[in-house]
């Protein structure tokens, strides 16, 4: 592995104007973590990417790299490009092990942290180092959110996550696992208690249902609730799952791999319009997965779908039309429904002030200053499902929003 990231590295051409920056979220410096490592100062490449990127050693693994870093590299235009992630990640990985940072906290700078997903875990990490009293609030027994609970094993190992955790802890971080902010703990309860400012990165975690009958079946599963512990399910030989962006094929790859004999993605669109990324969706056909396309369910049966034929509109762009009597059966012995997901609302319902779009995601200017004085907020719980990157890249400003904040209205502190 290692002669391979030198080899990768070697080939790197050290653009004046690097379009493999430019095109990530965070703006990983990757002209200089690439020099860096050929002159033999590793530790110097795993400060600065740190730096910029507190989660760079996760990011390195699951990244849509066609789409930002490699796919931007000058050299994609041979179908060639620098494999930047295996070099970041090399770097990244070894320099968190080694890190070792001291608690250099001031008591009366509390920041209360709900949710310790990618956006909870950049804030903590970001704060901790400035000096914050930080409480991380995590409604599971573990840390990591989505990064635990939503993406499988074979993506990323959660032994990097119970490296961040020890990270954390040892920079004087505090965790409460099995805490539900909201219905018991209110947002007022932690201003009471003296937290002088609250941040809320609580992800997406409310499956959305067809609405289709049969949905409630014993037979019928969300994709999010499944891949929070795939081991508990009985899915019998064959599965399809109804959906086609990357939740869906993390789910049917990880079906395949708990031993499902034949899995199905069933998309009422064509390939060409799967949200998934494309290398997720290529891994998935060597994996096994199989597809049909342009297939619409109606109805979940205790054998199967019923579903209808669908096609493109030969009068308007990108609408799908149903075809009348095509409607057939697929069986199968179980289904999997992967149709996005949404935020839950523990907190807005229990908070006054806190105020929502027609989605149910967290109302935040650029900042992530929500419409409560005090309270922020960034990642999926702001934006929808987004790539880890994007949440991180958000939730860096919105540190520093926070830091901003508590100096002027706490002057005292500093």
């Amino acid at each position: 592995m290692s002669k391979h990231v030198i080899d990768e590295a070697k080939r790197c051409l050290q653009c004046k104007n690097p379009r493999c920056k430019m095109g990530c979220p965070v703006s990983t410096p990757v002209n200089d973590m690439v020099k860096m490592l050929l002159e033999g100062d590793i530790i110097k490449a795993g400060e600065m990417l740190f730096e910029n990127n507190p989660l760079s050693s996760v990011c390195s693994l699951v990244c849509p790299v066609e789409k930002f870093c490699e796919g931007n590299c000058i050299l994609n235009h041979k179908n060639n490009p620098i494999q930047v992630s295996i070099i970041e990640n090399y770097i990244s990985e070894y320099y968190l092990r080694i890190l070792n940072e001291s608690p250099n906290i001031n008591k009366d700078r509390k920041i209360a942290v709900i949710g310790s997903g990618p956006a909870g875990i950049t804030i903590s990490f970001m704060l901790a180092r400035k000096g914050y009293d930080i409480t991380i609030f995590e409604a599971h027994d573990k840390i990591g959110g989505v990064l635990r609970y939503g993406i499988p094993d074979y993506r990323l190992p959660k032994n990097i996550l119970d490296l961040i955790k020890n990270k954390l802890l040892n920079m004087g971080v505090k965790i409460r696992p099995n805490t539900l902010i909201g219905p018991v703990i209110t947002l007022e309860d932690l201003f009471r208690d003296g937290y002088k400012a609250i941040f809320i990165g609580t992800g997406v975690w409310n499956p959305k249902p067809l609405r289709i009958k049969g949905e409630s079946l014993g037979h019928v599963h969300y994709a999010i609730d499944y891949l929070k512990n795939p081991n508990v399910y009985d899915l019998g030989q064959r599965v399809v799952i109804i959906g086609a962006g990357n939740t869906a094929i993390d789910a049917a790859r990880t079906a395949l791999r708990k031993g499902v004999r034949e899995v199905i993605i069933m998309y009422r669109r064509g390939e060409e319009d799967m949200p998934a990324n494309r290398e997720e969706i290529e891994y998935a056909k060597i994996d096994g997965v199989k597809f049909e396309f342009f297939k619409s369910p109606l109805e979940i049966l205790d054998e199967g779908i019923k579903y209808i034929k669908t096609e493109k509109s030969n009068n308007e762009k990108d609408r799908i039309v149903e075809i009348p009597g095509t409607e057939a059966i697929l069986e199968t012995d179980s289904i999997i429904i992967a149709a996005s997901q949404g935020p839950k609302a523990n907190i807005v319902s229990n908070t006054e002030g806190l105020k929502i779009n027609n989605s149910g995601l967290l109302l935040t200017d650029n900042l992530g200053r929500t419409t409560k004085e005090g309270v922020f907020a960034s990642g999926d719980v702001v934006t929808g499902a987004r790539t880890v990157v994007e949440a991180v890249s958000l939730s860096k400003k919105v540190a520093e929003a926070i830091d901003q904040y508590v100096r002027e209205k706490y002057p005292e502190l500093f």
